[in-house]
């Protein structure tokens, strides 16, 4: 089965940190964007294998987001 889910990056100091909205606990840091995106991917990966060694269920993403605007 093809899940996919939503990551956020944010810059910081030493380059970037990305994170799964859909699964928090997964996160992860770069040097750059790029770098970044390939460690989030990885670190997916190994969530899924840890989650499904453990028997625990995993987080389905697919799940819809919209951007609302608002005047501040």
């Amino acid at each position: 089965m093809l899940s996919t889910y939503t990551a956020k990056f944010t810059r910081i100091e030493s380059g970037c940190m990305g994170q799964l909205v859909e699964w928090p606990e997964v996160i992860t840091e770069g040097g750059d964007l790029d770098e970044c995106r390939e460690m989030l991917h990885d670190t997916l990966n190994e969530m899924i294998l840890a989650y499904n060694q453990q028997c625990k269920e995993i987080s389905v993403g697919n799940a819809l987001f919209q951007q609302i605007a608002v005047e501040v």
